[in-house]
């Protein structure tokens, strides 16, 4: 007897009625573009969120800012706060508070690594986006970051300028 080769293992497979892969599902629901603008981001690790039922139900509506969120590091544990989740209009008496601080899922180890770099001095926690997986489960992508100063932001625009006008002219010739 022959040996099968992959791609006809996966048509006998779909052929008997088996459930082929779910499509990918990496949604954006969120980007906080202006940290990238105000902090150097140094180190990023991606976490799970503990949610309710109505805030997922907003979370698949596309409803999260993160403009003033940030990350606090609270008995071996990371939070966000400031994160705001509006509320679910069909949810009713079961709906949820919006600014409510969330538990973020990491392992212990990388809790206690990203806890012991954001206590060096001027360091940050702060969420850059969140979006769906390929499961369909939020997750979050935590920056460690340093603030900019004023001219740290200039530079940065100059810089972006000129790659743009770099980028401008290649494109023409």
């Amino acid at each position: 007897m022959a040996k099968k080769s992959k791609s006809e293992k996966a048509k006998n497979e779909k052929a008997k009625g088996e459930k082929a892969s779910p499509p990918p599902n990496n949604r954006l629901i969120a980007e906080n573009r202006r940290a990238r603008f105000e902090y150097e981001i140094l180190d990023t690790l991606e976490c799970g969120v503990v949610l309710v039922g109505s805030e997922v139900k907003s979370l698949r509506q596309g409803k999260l800012s993160l403009e003033e969120a940030y990350g606090r590091i609270k008995d071996d544990e990371l939070w966000l706060v400031g994160a705001e989740i509006p509320e679910y209009k069909q949810a009713t008496i079961w709906n949820h508070e919006p600014k409510r601080v969330r538990k973020l899922l990491l392992h212990r180890r990388e809790v206690r690594k990203f806890a012991l770099r954001a206590q060096e001095k001027g360091l940050t926690l702060v969420p850059l986006k969140a979006y769906f997986n390929e499961r369909g489960v939020l997750k979050l992508l935590m920056g460690l970051c340093r603030g900019r100063k004023l001219h740290d932001k200039r530079e940065v625009l100059k810089k972006r300028d000129t790659q743009r006008d770099i980028d401008r002219a290649m494109r023409k010739r």
